[in-house]
């Protein structure tokens, strides 16, 4: 994955701070605009996530902090719900000029009400997911319930919310009144994934309901069941990233693929603030390496030797039928477990040196159907003709060298 820090101008001439986020190759089908929750930020875990999730299937992905939060110009207290919209445009608008027209936007908690006023502006979207998000903007009154005359009555309060003070001023209050999330929804004619969690203790689950009642088809929801409405578990957010990136593939425009003419079938892209997690593109399909927590990973995808594993692992399954194929022999299923590790090279003489062990793969082949001893015998040898193994056996040459 490439990771790009980039800045953008809203509406008020504030620059607003964002991470763009692209696939192992570089060259996304399309792109996605993120909105985050009330008073978080870009970097808030479940936004990562998801947004890895998305990369990983081929979209390039804005995060940003709306205008006065994290690392983006302006004053809070100064903001309110149309400024968070007028924000997602300025997004788009950056994404058009620079990149891609976005096609697909997502909206966590007060974002995802954000991002549904803001699709209705943005001709380019082409589909619409929610997460947790309020049936109308004037819900986040409720989070301000304690303040909500101090603000009336002074113009003005402090608010605790999420371990941060905030100043709330009454023209916030007053933009929340303006805003009907049903009245838009209705009028929208866009695909809509709702996602809600229905032990959302922040944003209740009646507002999902609301929100697809409102919606035309096609609309869809999925439930997040047991997760807390920020995505908190690391495995809510992964989910939630690849569902959407599934069910947004069937309501979005794909650009027919030109056949990439290379010396290199292989991609992987690694940035400094990924840990170990590494996005790839092998032929025409993404997928992830990483590496177990136990040594600093986010185990968000198979270990490179793993990846080694399953080479071999195919290649003998593919070989076995191919064969078995061939020869009109009843074989009705293969099954290939491998696994790598080192041993000792037999009768060492100096077992305590590191290079006395050899790599090892260890393989076991399972094969059902009407097969007589002989031709299961014929299959543990054709096994080891398959090509992966032949090149595990030959002696590599690797050649390396950089490139701009």
């Amino acid at each position: 994955m490439s990771l790009t820090t980039i800045q953008f101008e809203n509406k008020e001439g504030h620059k607003l701070a964002g991470r763009l986020e692209l696939p192992a190759n570089q060259q996304p089908h399309n792109f996605a605009l993120f909105a985050h929750c009330f008073t978080c930020n870009k970097n808030l875990g479940a936004v990562r996530n998801i947004s890895r999730a998305l990369t990983n299937n081929g979209f390039g992905v804005l995060r940003f902090d709306f205008t006065g939060l994290g690392e983006s110009e302006g004053d809070f207290s100064d903001t309110n719900f149309s400024g968070n919209v007028e924000d997602l445009i300025a997004a788009a608008n950056y994404l058009a000029e620079n990149y891609k027209s976005p096609s697909l936007i997502i909206g966590h908690s007060l974002g995802g009400a954000a991002a549904i006023f803001a699709a209705a502006e943005i001709e380019s979207i082409q589909a619409i997911t929610t997460i947790g998000a309020p049936s109308n903007p004037k819900h986040v009154k409720h989070l301000l319930h304690s303040s909500i005359d101090e603000i009336k009555a002074n113009g003005l309060a402090k608010v605790r919310l999420s371990g941060r003070d905030f100043t709330i001023k009454k023209q916030f209050i007053d933009d929340l009144e303006t805003k009907s999330l049903p009245e838009v929804v209705k009028q929208l004619r866009k695909p809509l994934l709702v996602m809600h969690s229905p032990q959302d203790d922040t944003v209740g689950i009646r507002n999902a309901e609301e929100i697809y009642i409102a919606a035309h088809h096609p609309k869809s929801f999925v439930s997040l069941d047991g997760a807390d409405h920020l995505l908190m578990k690391k495995e809510d957010s992964v989910y939630t990233g690849d569902v959407i990136a599934s069910w947004a593939k069937r309501y979005i425009s794909f650009p027919k693929e030109e056949v990439i003419r290379s010396k290199h079938q292989v991609v992987a892209s690694l940035n400094a603030e990924d840990g170990f997690t590494t996005k790839m593109k092998i032929g025409d399909h993404f997928f992830i390496a990483d590496e177990p927590e136990s040594v600093g990973g986010n185990n968000f995808g198979p270990n490179p030797y793993e990846f080694v594993s399953a080479g071999l692992a195919a290649c003998t399954a593919m070989t076995i039928k191919m064969y078995t194929s061939f020869k009109k022999w009843d074989l009705q299923h293969v099954e290939v477990h491998t696994s790598y590790g080192k041993k000792y090279a037999e009768d060492c003489q100096n077992c305590e040196s590191n290079n006395a062990k050899i790599d090892t793969f260890t393989r076991e082949i399972k094969i059902t159907g009407d097969l007589d001893e002989k031709q299961r015998g014929r299959i543990i040898n054709i096994a080891n003709k398959c090509p992966v193994h032949k090149t595990l056996h030959n002696e590599v040459h690797v050649e390396t060298k950089l490139i701009d």
